[in-house]
């Protein structure tokens, strides 16, 4: 398998990470949040691999990397909110079931198990963790998978330069609604519970 740029050491750090829980978890625990202003950054996974940094789509860049040298294709799922911050997915397959890796500073917008048959089922195992600090549920579209092997021309594994790239191809492309017109306005608020389960490990 190719190291796509990545010292040996680089890339043997990543295979260690072996299955997709480990790399949630080296995000988890290893990889601190970033809270630059106005997501100042888009940093490369060697960056993060090197400053032990990452907000969430960092995180995903890092994670499809090092599901890359696992073995699988390096696949970006990107979320969209209203009010509210987007997220993005690295998303993964094993024996015909979706799974993802995230970073993200609420806690209910992290990992899940390969158990969804379709990525509509997956992107919905994120709704009701999907909340801003108001209390609204505030996830309403999805993107196809974006393969970053069209990204490899920039060397999008190991560049310095931040991959702004990435993000604006994200924003770009089409977005499947996941909730049909006039639903959104009869949606309740967050349970006081859940709210405070989310923000558990929160960076400030």
């Amino acid at each position: 398998m190719l190291s796509n740029g990545f010292s040996a050491r680089e890339w043997n750090s990543l295979r260690r990470l072996g299955a997709p829980e480990k790399i949630q978890r080296f995000l988890d625990v290893d990889v601190g949040y970033n809270k630059e202003p106005g997501g100042a950054t888009c940093r490369s996974p060697r960056r993060v691999l090197r400053d032990r940094v990452a907000h969430c789509l960092e995180g995903a860049l890092f994670a499809a990397a090092a599901l890359r040298a696992q073995g699988f294709p390096p696949l970006l799922l990107d979320l969209e909110a209203v009010r509210d911050d987007d997220h993005v997915l690295a998303i993964f397959k094993q024996r015909g079931r979706w799974g993802a890796v995230a970073k993200s500073n609420f806690a209910g917008l992290r990992y899940r198990e390969p158990v969804y048959r379709t990525l509509r089922e997956l992107v919905m195992s994120y709704f009701e963790h999907y909340f801003n600090l108001r209390g609204e549920k505030t996830l309403r579209n999805y993107s196809r998978p974006v393969n970053l092997a069209r990204f490899d021309r920039i060397g999008w594994m190991t560049t310095e330069q931040d991959l702004w790239a990435v993000s604006d191809h994200l924003f770009a492309i089409s977005h499947t609604p996941l909730l049909p017109r006039g639903l959104e306005w009869r949606l309740a608020r967050v349970d006081k519970r859940l709210f405070a389960a989310g923000l558990v490990g929160t960076v400030r």
